[in-house]
């Protein structure tokens, strides 16, 4: 699974927050997305790829600024994820 941490500007409170993970989760098959206004981040958990362009276009269509994308993979945590490797 891959996980792509955006760092975001123009967020100020929760709802600015759900605003993106909305916008996100309409227009991409995502596992999870979570987003802080404090950190400045949004995390996305996805099987699928998603191009830096396509996450620029839906980030700037929110009203928000895009300030950078950092890639890694979530490996599983836990009992299931040292039985299911």
């Amino acid at each position: 699974m891959e996980k792509i941490t955006l760092q975001i500007d123009g967020m100020m409170c929760g709802m600015c927050e759900s605003h993106i993970n909305d916008a996100i989760r309409n227009a991409f098959d995502v596992k999870k997305v979570t987003s802080s206004h404090t950190k400045k981040t949004t995390v996305i958990e996805t099987e699928s790829t998603i191009s830096d362009d396509d996450l620029k276009a839906v980030i700037d269509k929110t009203g928000y600024t895009l300030k950078g994308i950092s890639r890694g993979t979530e490996e599983k945590k836990g009992l299931f994820g040292k039985l299911f490797k």
